[in-house]
């Protein structure tokens, strides 16, 4: 290894990769994981001239990390298809499209300025999972790296292409006025021209390109990016306010009254409109979405099964594929639509499509709709810090603490825990439906916690503080980065 080469092992996580740019990676150590990425896709594929699709977004050195990952791919012999700037749904559509062989998306998607990243795939519509991580990691940080002659192409107006097919399919007929926003990054060259494309009118929230997010992270899941499109909405009386995170693979949602809809109850929503037309599917959630789905008199109806999987896009996505689902909702925005709908990749602006689908078909208004499902109170996301070597061993701790819980039959606010799901970390559940979510996250140094009752705000507060209690009994846990 090059004296003048860095990587920190760190930054190959679950199911992406990601560095604080000069930090933890620079240059050399993106050329070799290009190498590195080069080297696994010719072992998968068994071809010593595998088509990899590059793109970027709209971050200031996201094309310098573009041009060292290119050089890498050239130098195993990938012949490198660059479609330019990109949002990630794009990148995964042109591989269908184009017929190639890998992705390779340069984004960080919505993390703070600093951060790059790289979400790369082999098979179509599915992203690298934990073993092919493991498995990239391996061949970059060990050089294991083989050699051949590729070479470099431009395709041009590929934008354009991405944005005809998802127009031409799904043209509404009502005239819905949308608030769309993107927080200054990729997804304001697109999702606009998009909505109108299909039908909407659109009223633009900080569209135009700026990378240095002079407002707040393009992230749908932020609550100051959520506010602004409230106030929006409002202002504007528009039907529906959309949000898309940096690289356009999520969606958050505002109803008509400026309420925040939460992305798991947009996607019970979906699921109950599409059960419909497509009765007996399957649909998997992550174990961060409501509790909701799996009593859904909608979706039982319908004869339709709701699997609760591991958080994160790559899990996902793998899972809907599978499973053979219809569709796959995570908490955070991520929506997959599996054949006939989709590809079965996440695209944030057809799960926004999705949406206009929602009210299109009935004289509702979106208020109206939500109101259709159960209330529950539910808390946002909230990350308290644990450092990366200790999240995984902490979480591990939890599960444990939480099993003796719940074989003690210990109550926490008069309940007694009923279920335990422990595929990613541990969701326990209560006998009135109200459950906490305890697990590592997969991109950052933290953890996740949520908790959610369809019995009271007191009862999700009181979840709450029964994790919150565990978690500093671990003596692991720095600051929320946002706490009820």
């Amino acid at each position: 290894m090059s004296k003048d080469l860095k990587i920190n092992p760190y930054g190959f996580r679950e199911y992406d990769a990601r560095w604080l740019y000069e930090k933890d990676i620079n240059g050399e150590g993106i050329i070799n994981l290009g190498k590195g990425l080069g080297s696994q896709i010719k072992i998968h594929t068994q071809k010593n001239n595998p088509r990899i699709i590059v793109g970027h977004d709209y971050r200031s050195y996201s094309e310098e990390i573009k041009t060292a990952l290119k050089k890498g791919l050239i130098s195993t012999g990938c012949y490198v298809e660059d479609v330019g700037l990109s949002l990630s749904p794009m990148v995964y559509f042109a591989q269908f499209n184009l017929d190639a062989d890998a992705v390779a998306m340069v984004t960080a998607s919505h993390n703070e300025n600093g951060w790059t990243g790289v979400k790369m795939g082999i098979k179509k519509g599915l992203t690298h999972a934990p073993e092919e991580m493991k498995e990239l990691k391996d061949i970059t940080l060990n050089e294991k790296f083989s050699k051949g002659k590729g070479t470099e192409k431009k395709i041009e107006n590929f934008q354009q292409v991405y944005k005809q097919d998802l127009i031409k399919k799904n043209k509404i007929k009502k005239k819905i006025k949308a608030v769309v926003a993107c927080g200054n990054g990729t997804a304001g060259i697109f999702a606009p021209d998009i909505l109108r494309g299909i039908g909407c009118e659109v009223v633009e929230l900080d569209c135009n390109l700026d990378w240095t997010f002079p407002k707040y992270n393009p992230n749908p899941e932020d609550l100051e990016m959520l506010h602004a499109i409230a106030k929006a909405v409002k202002d504007n009386k528009a039907d529906i306010g959309f949000g898309f995170d940096g690289d356009g693979d999520r969606v958050g949602v505002i109803d008509d009254k400026g309420n925040e809809i939460f992305s798991d109850k947009i996607g019970l929503l979906i699921a109950r409109n599409l059960s419909k037309n497509h009765k007996n599917s399957k649909f998997i959630v992550d174990v961060k979405s409501t509790g909701l789905y799996s009593k859904d008199k909608v979706l039982l109806e319908n004869n339709c099964e709701t699997i609760y999987w591991k958080t994160g896009h790559s899990h996902i996505k793998r899972k809907v594929n599978t499973e053979k689902a219809l569709a796959g909702f995570e908490k955070s925005g991520h929506f997959f639509f599996n054949h006939p709908l989709g590809y079965g990749y996440d695209d944030g602006i057809n799960s926004a499509i999705h949406v206009c689908h929602l009210l299109d078909g009935q004289n509702k208004t979106m208020n109206e709709i939500i109101n259709e499902l159960p209330n529950t109170y539910q808390t946002p996301t909230m990350a308290p810090f644990c450092k990366d070597e200790e999240k995984y061993l902490v979480v591990d701790e939890l599960v444990k603490r939480v099993e003796k819980i719940k074989n003690d039959k210990t109550k926490i606010d008069d309940q007694v825990i009923t279920e335990i799901l422990t595929v990613n970390g541990v969701r326990f559940s209560f006998e009135d439906g109200s459950w906490g979510l305890i697990r590592a996250s997969s991109n950052k140094p933290s953890l996740v916690v949520v908790t959610e009752s369809p019995t009271s705000d007191d009862r999700k507060k009181k979840i709450f503080n029964f994790i919150d209690n565990l978690l500093k009994e671990t003596g692991k846990i720095g600051e929320y980065d946002q706490k009820i």
